[in-house]
């Protein structure tokens, strides 16, 4: 494979695209369509997952070379949580159209700045802990990308996880690196209990963290193979993306976009090309699907005990009890020996279920929408 090499050291060729997309419908009443979780403190920490996904990125370059691909709808509030984003690099859709059209317009109008860029995508609304762990990881990733590779990210699982998809490793690439980088194998879909211990037990398993990290053009042209009418007009609207045309391109071309996932356009075909390969990376990760995952957050270590509250001004009263109250109303929640509860109280919802079932508020939301509870939403 070609080393394509340039005269600017890869790392400074990186630009880093974080979109930033999706309600988190497990996490409704908390999050919602005007709302999501990305905007939201999940953390306690005083600062929005965009946000802290922003700081995290740029030690690794600079705020010129960091893009936001966002909705229509949430590009003011994108731009209040973000001043130092240029205005050029926050890219709205009109309509979500899933990852490969948000991924692959961006990589479409950072080909056009720069034809030699490499281009790493980072999901707005993930939590990482282990910053230094994550920018090496990156830094590996980009050095792959340089020599024509597909690269992601995998997380090392700390337990048999079920809400996660898994990437197999396969060969190490020490001619990438001398450690922690390996050929992927295959993409696996969330496992079953049984499946994710024997994933824990056999090593060769990661957490997919959804994070690629390649050439601009490299990820286009293989998004290509799969869905060339698809690229075609990504790159007929990156190129009137900035003229009199532009928008009169967009709204034309943008609804007639297939809503695809760019794990099957760009990585599971990649993998199985031999163009895709892993860095196995030790920062812990999670990507706060849903209340259970939040409480886990806020109670690792012991803080907070066995009930974690989240909201600002939350009065909360228990005994005996566990689990997590988010409270944005000026109610005392007071709790008596519940365990692994899960209580969300908003103006005009309130939600009780428990953590073991919390994935399955997604089945509200799908509910609401088929019976006319879109409102709330």
């Amino acid at each position: 494979m070609s080393n394509n090499e340039s005269p600017i050291p890869a790392i400074e060729r990186l630009t880093c695209l974080i979109p930033a997309g999706g309600m988190g419908t497990r996490l409704w009443p908390l999050s919602r369509a005007n709302a999501p979780k990305f905007l939201l403190d999940l953390t306690g920490s005083g600062n929005s997952l965009l946000r802290t996904t922003w700081d995290r990125l740029a030690p690794l370059t600079p705020a010129e070379r960091i893009m936001v691909v966002t909705g229509n709808s949430h590009r003011r509030s994108v731009a209040e949580q973000l001043p130092e984003l240029l205005p050029d690099n926050l890219i709205t859709e009109s309509e979500p159209k899933d990852s490969s059209a948000a991924i692959g317009l961006a990589a479409a109008i950072l080909e056009l700045r720069d034809p030699d860029a490499i281009l790493g995508s980072f999901a707005a609304d993930h939590v990482i802990r282990g910053d230094v762990l994550f920018q090496r990881a990156v830094t590996t990733a980009v050095q792959a990308a340089d020599r024509g590779y597909i690269a992601t990210i995998g997380i090392h699982p700390s337990h048999p996880a079920t809400g996660f998809g898994y990437i197999a490793g396969g060969e190490a690439r020490r001619d990438i690196a001398p450690y922690d980088v390996y050929d992927v194998t295959e993409f696996v879909e969330k496992p079953d209990a049984a499946q994710a211990e024997a994933y824990l037990e056999d090593g060769r398993y990661l957490w997919n963290a959804g994070m690629f990290i390649a050439r601009a053009t490299v990820l286009l042209d293989q998004m290509a193979l799969q869905q060339p009418s698809l690229v075609s007009a990504l790159r007929e609207i990156a190129a009137a993306w900035s003229t009199e045309r532009g928008a009169e391109v967009r709204e034309r071309l943008w609804p007639t976009l297939p809503k695809i996932a760019i794990d099957y356009t760009v990585a599971e075909p990649a993998a199985a090309a031999g163009k895709m390969v892993c860095v196995a990376a030790h920062f812990e990760w999670d990507d706060v699907g849903d209340f259970a995952s939040v409480a886990n957050l806020l109670t690792r270590g012991g803080r907070g005990g066995d009930l974690a509250v989240l909201g600002d001004g939350a009065q909360v009263l228990s005994d005996a009890s566990s689990g997590i109250v988010v409270s944005e109303s000026d109610r005392l929640v007071a709790l008596v020996g519940v365990e692994d509860v899960v209580v969300v109280d908003t103006a005009d919802v309130l939600l009780v279920t428990s953590k073991s079932r919390a994935q399955d508020v997604k089945n509200l939301v799908n509910r609401m929408k088929v019976n006319g509870g879109g409102h709330l939403l």
